[in-house]
């Protein structure tokens, strides 16, 4: 009986195994090596693109801050115009006022009574001074009721603290600066015209801006 010897086919076929799982594990190990780095240059890629995108979003909020304090900074500047512009107007509304305020007092206060401080806070008025008698003061207040231009008097303070020997009693009382109806509707008039001016340019417009529209 012959007998072969299978030692070396066997030893052959095992070499041979395991050079192709050496080239299998090693295409394998590439595959996945080229996959993580395509993998790795993906991911890359999108950071650097949403790296770019933030840059622009942090460019552009930055240019919106910047408009955004120039307009606060012109708002501040126009808020400021505007109350420099109605100080002015009240002062200039206010001076035939103050004209006819002293005018009132003129003609207001009576014989034996004298007038020493005069203090305004908007309307409200506050005067001192020294009268020769209580009559004198009431005297006063009546004609101050009396007025168009002043009216609502409330007296204070009277009182005779005269050192100087004349008989002068000190006095304090507070009225209010009026507005005549009259005054009220010569000022309303102008007002009410100029609002409805105002309105009917407001309306000549509004069909302009429509057909530009449109157009």
């Amino acid at each position: 009986m012959t007998r072969i010897n299978l030692l070396p086919w066997r030893d052959a076929a095992r070499k041979r195994r395991l050079i192709e799982f050496a080239i299998a594990g090693g295409i394998a190990l590439t595959c996945t090596l080229v996959l993580a780095f395509l993998v790795h240059l993906e991911i890359e890629g999108r950071i650097e693109n949403q790296l770019a995108r933030n840059r622009v979003l942090e460019g552009e909020i930055t240019e919106l801050n910047r408009q955004i304090t120039e307009i606060q900074d012109l708002e501040k500047i126009k808020s400021d115009l505007l109350s420099r512009m109605q100080i002015i107007q009240r002062l200039q509304e206010s001076r035939p006022e103050i004209v006819k305020l002293f005018d009132a007092l003129v003609t207001t206060v009576p014989d034996g009574v004298y007038l020493t401080r005069l203090d305004q806070t908007g309307r409200s008025v506050i005067v001192e001074g020294r009268a020769q008698s209580n009559e004198r003061v009431s005297a006063f207040m009546r004609n101050i009721e009396a007025s168009d231009w002043i009216g609502r008097p409330n007296l204070l303070l009277i009182e005779h603290r005269d050192n100087t020997g004349t008989g002068l009693s000190h006095f304090r009382l507070s009225f209010q600066q009026m507005i005549p109806p009259s005054q009220l509707s010569a000022n309303v008039l102008p007002v009410a015209r100029n609002r409805a001016g105002a309105a009917m340019s407001n309306d000549r417009r509004a069909p302009l801006a429509h057909r530009s529209s449109i157009g």
